[in-house]
């Protein structure tokens, strides 16, 4: 099975694909698989290309051929990785393939907030002539929470504005791992120095809920929160309230801690908040590095060998 891409890819992809294997199963929904529509699709599947469909235990326990899980992307949350690993199914990923996209648009929801672009675009398309006050992001200081291949983009992207660049991640010990345009630093310092804080974590039991409103009441009045990474990572709640308090001036996500997200889930309604529909990775250079990358994974462990990103 492999998943619908939003954006332009390569059409030798699907050719490739289809000359390597007996039969292909698509997913023509446009949206991540649920489990309760996995169980039935992979009973007979040999090898699995998977978005951010929902591969839980109960999944696996229905898949008796299943050999690999090539995740068309990074994170592996989705996974029940201990499931897989007793059945003995190979979890491959592909890390770095949309790490450029990512940053892209998150550099971009950084400018939209600072300049209020959706604001204006709607006033004006609306018949008015607003004068909305901006913030330049050239001399800002952006702290950046999880420094992997995507933070280092985002990094990459800032260094033209002359921005200070603060990180925390707990997985780099000193300050010689990074590169010296940023300054490696501790958590609470990057929470009240940043005038926009952007995450870049992984989502685990420890970094669930990490933006909670201990953490929001301590970033710097009239600042931004841009979460291009996974909608556990913030508390939905308490990002409301400080929004509505005013403490934070605005916030970008394109992740949410259910996606789709509820109509009526509050922020949906909030002007000063940016919202994209997990769109991130969903570029043509991104599309096509993932959809290779998965592909020759998937490919190797079929015909048993090593694939280049094994995760399990």
């Amino acid at each position: 099975m492999t998943p619908t891409s939003y954006a332009r890819y390569d059409p030798t992809l699907k050719t490739r694909l289809e000359e390597e294997v007996g039969e292909v199963i698509y997913n023509t929904t446009n949206r991540p698989l649920s489990a309760e529509l996995l169980i039935d699709l992979v009973q007979d599947v040999d090898g699995y290309i998977a978005g951010l469909d929902e591969v839980t235990n109960d999944v696996l326990s229905k898949a008796n051929r299943l050999k690999v899980i090539a995740r068309y992307g990074v994170g592996v949350d989705n996974i029940d990785l201990k499931a897989a690993a007793r059945k003995g199914i190979v979890i491959t990923n592909t890390p770095g393939a949309n790490a450029m996209s990512v940053a892209e648009l998150t550099v971009g929801l950084m400018i939209a907030l600072a300049r209020n672009i959706p604001e204006a675009a709607v006033q004006t398309r609306s018949g008015n002539w607003p004068r909305l006050s901006g913030t330049l992001l050239t001399g800002k200081t952006i702290g950046l929470i999880g420094f992997g291949a995507i933070g280092r983009c985002v990094a990459k992207l800032l260094g033209g504005f002359d921005c200070q660049i603060l990180v925390y991640d707990p997985n780099i010990n000193t300050q010689n791992e990074i590169t010296s345009q940023v300054d490696c630093v501790e958590r609470d310092f990057l929470i009240i120095n940043s005038d926009f804080i952007s995450l870049h974590c992984p989502s685990t039991p420890e970094t669930t809920n990490f933006i909670n409103a201990e953490f929001l009441s301590r970033m710097k009045l009239g600042s931004y929160i841009v979460n291009t990474a996974r909608g556990d990572l913030v508390d939905e709640g308490a990002l409301y309230d400080s929004l509505v308090s005013g403490h934070l001036r605005g916030a970008a996500l394109d992740v949410f801690s259910e996606q789709p997200p509820n109509l009526d889930n509050p922020l949906l309604a909030l002007d000063k908040v940016i919202l994209t529909p997990h769109t991130g990775a969903h570029t043509d250079g991104a599309a096509n590095e993932m959809g290779w990358g998965a592909l020759n994974d998937c490919l190797a462990v079929l015909r048993g060998h090593e694939p280049e990103n094994r995760v399990i």
